[in-house]
């Protein structure tokens, strides 16, 4: 059942009761300079997918920046719309403003939205608001609450290391970091970047090798260019990616052996191919259960 914010979406679109035509849903996803967060993101899903359900047709803006190819601001005619529906985020400053001034001949709606100064052009030009606070209504629950979304994807850690000059001449570890970066963010998961450097002064780091098992323990896969990458996500069962960037293969390699893990990519043989293999078997049941033995060791 759609929440009270969700049904004055719907209310403000139908209008006067007559049949609404088409609807261009925006937000500060649809400006190039502007941000497409996650909570933006799924306010748009909420808000379409509420405007399918009332068989209402409408299209979403979107910055060329965050997915190139679709419709953008720019590409919509403003007189193939009746409606824009902004969602999400405070409605304020010169970007909102002039979103009034391109969609001038359109009724103007926002939802879901943060009012800050009620006498904001960018507030005013909106034929209605429907807001989640910074009004006298009482505030309400926000449209990414309950958005639709899809099954969660992986958590990959990503500890890459970027110096050992012992190496000399054999050190690959920028091409080699570049190409695993790239990769990586083709992958469909979250990745977050750790570190295994400890220190007090930087809240971003660990503090203690305790924080940092209990980081990679989370991880569904760790993706790594560090022996101790290697050697403590194994040390917490997590399935791990280890890329040995020096050339003929250094301590990685050693390790990987005296450790017995297979998924094990050395820098002159770094292709998509093998590291999609080893993605998907360290995401496997058997690659689990070969990490787990690690684990209980």
């Amino acid at each position: 059942m759609d929440d009270d914010l969700t049904a004055g979406l719907l209310r403000m679109v139908r209008g006067s009761g007559r049949p609404p035509g088409r609807v261009l849903l925006t937000g500060w996803f649809s400006f190039w300079d502007g941000e497409a967060t996650a909570g933006d993101t799924l306010a748009q899903r909420r808000a379409s997918a509420a405007l399918t359900r009332a068989g209402i047709p409408h299209d979403t803006a979107w910055s060329p920046g965050f997915r190139p190819g679709a419709l953008s601001l720019e590409a919509a005619r403003p007189e193939a719309y009746d409606t824009v529906l902004f969602v999400c985020g405070p409605v304020h400053g010169p970007q909102v403003a002039g979103l009034h001034a391109r969609f001038g001949t359109c009724r103007r709606l926002a939802a879901g939205v943060s009012v800050v100064d009620p006498a904001d052009p960018a507030v005013t030009g909106f034929h209605e608001i429907v807001a989640r606070d910074g009004t006298a209504a009482p505030a309400r629950r926000d449209l990414a609450a309950a958005a639709p979304a899809g099954p969660l994807p992986p958590v990959a850690g990503a500890l890459l290391s970027h110096g050992q000059g012992e190496y000399g001449a054999r050190r690959r570890h920028e091409e080699v970091n570049a190409r695993l970066t790239r990769w990586l963010s083709g992958k469909d998961c979250a990745r977050v970047a750790a570190d295994t450097r400890l220190a007090t002064d930087d809240w971003r780091l660990c503090a203690t090798a305790e924080q940092f098992l209990a980081l990679v323990s989370r991880f569904d896969v760790v993706v790594t260019t560090r022996l101790h990458g290697l050697v403590l996500a194994l040390r917490t069962g997590t399935p791990v990616i280890a890329v040995d960037p020096v050339a003929g293969g250094a301590k990685i390699t050693a390790q990987a052996r005296a450790l017995r893990w297979p998924a094990l990519v050395d820098a002159g043989a770094l292709k998509e191919e093998l590291l999609d293999h080893w993605w998907w078997w360290t995401l496997s049941e058997a690659g689990r259960t070969a990490a787990a033995r690690h684990a209980m060791r």
